[in-house]
């Protein structure tokens, strides 16, 4: 779902296509506003097509204004460190992502939704947090007119305890286990229904609703009524979303290791996007992923009987893609419905350790006491 090159968008990125000089920059005519030509059809399936290219000829010229009901995509996060799939400097990621969101404006139906997934970041060096993912989320509605119609944060058990030197060395920070996941629109009514994504009752409302409820008043002011009682096939979920991306094999990564294709390091589970596919567009609507990589996103459309189309820079993970739809019929993920656990706070009851706090905040490393009884040993 991420790829990157460095081209022509990183002339877009330092020179700023606001100056002057970019944006009088003559272009050929089969080129987008942005100097990238049309991407090329890749494959076609029944209802999905794959483009290689750059997603700014597909957002700003190949596509029809007005045509997508759902942008579903993980951009590439801004890293301070280069991934191998390309992403983009933190500090620069708001003014990278302005032409994509130009174009994505351009082509999203004025009640469709775009849905982002992106990773925060923590500021190279020192335990602190990078802000990019919010400027972004802030420029898209305060310079492109969309609204924000919720935030989602999706929680992955298995997340590595990281960053490892602020989190198990200097043990002054708490694993970074949460993707920021933006629900966006051009008008504050898009295409909704949260009746399509219900989730299991819990034991307790199944009681409830075998045994009866009592109408009252609570204390926080809210009135429960008669109605909460109604069985409704399941419960409203919470904007949570709790999903381990533990996946290591499987068809598609069978299918890279055999053809001696690289496996896209940055899918994020299809439950993401289906999710998002059925809550927010009906059968026969129009999804597309700009950030395609492994086309995770047209796979689950495939299976949920939407039209869709993905785009990557990157053909050996096109490549790899292919292995989703040749000879087989894309199937939904599947997920063990088991629920995760996790624990309310200071759930240990205070049998934890209570040395006193660093009083420097922990920039200087604690030598571990071992350690320091050999540097005791060759002192003079």
């Amino acid at each position: 779902m991420k790829s990157r090159n460095v081209d022509i968008r990183l002339v877009y990125l330092h020179e700023h296509y606001a100056t002057t000089a970019y944006k009088h920059k003559v272009v050929k005519e089969d080129a987008s506003p942005y100097g990238v030509p049309d991407p090329s059809l890749y494959r076609e399936t029944e209802r999905g097509k794959i483009y290689h290219g750059d997603s700014l000829g597909l957002l700003h010229k190949t596509l029809e204004p007005n045509s997508i009901d759902l942008i579903m995509t993980s951009p590439p996060f801004g890293l301070v460190r280069k991934k191998s799939y390309g992403n983009e400097d933190a500090d620069q990621y708001v003014e990278w992502f302005r032409p994509f969101a130009e174009g994505m404006r351009r082509v999203l139906k004025q009640k469709g939704s775009l849905v982002i997934d992106i990773g925060g970041l923590w500021k190279k060096g020192i335990p602190t947090r990078s802000l990019y993912h919010l400027e972004l989320l802030i420029t898209l509605c305060r310079d492109y007119g969309f609204h924000l119609c919720q935030e989602y944060y999706w929680w992955n058990p298995a997340k590595l305890p990281t960053p490892a030197e602020w989190v198990n060395i200097r043990r002054i920070r708490v694993k970074d286990a949460v993707n920021c996941i933006w629900w966006l629109s051009q008008t504050p009514w898009p295409k909704a229904s949260n009746k399509r994504v219900l989730a299991p009752y819990s034991e307790s409302m199944k009681s409830l609703l075998k045994n009866g409820y009592t109408p009252k008043l609570r204390p926080s002011g809210h009135d429960i009524s008669d109605k909460f009682g109604k069985d409704n096939g399941g419960s409203v979920p919470p904007n949570l979303l709790a999903l381990a991306n533990t996946e290591s094999n499987g068809a598609y990564q069978d299918y890279c290791r055999a053809n001696n294709l690289p496996v896209h390091p940055a899918r994020f589970p299809g439950r993401i996007p289906e999710y998002f596919i059925r809550m927010l567009t009906d059968e026969e609507g129009l999804v597309l992923d700009p950030f395609a990589g492994s086309c995770v996103t047209g796979e689950v459309s495939e299976s949920l009987e939407r039209n869709w189309i993905c785009i990557d820079l990157d053909e050996t993970y096109l490549k790899g893609a292919l292995a989703r739809f040749v000879g087989v019929k894309p199937q939904l993920p599947k997920v063990d419905s088991t629920p995760y656990q996790i624990y309310p706070p200071c759930a240990l009851n205070g049998a934890v350790d209570d040395s006193p706090l660093p009083e420097d905040g922990g920039a200087k490393r604690s030598i571990k006491e071992p350690q320091q009884k050999k540097l005791n040993l060759r002192a003079p």
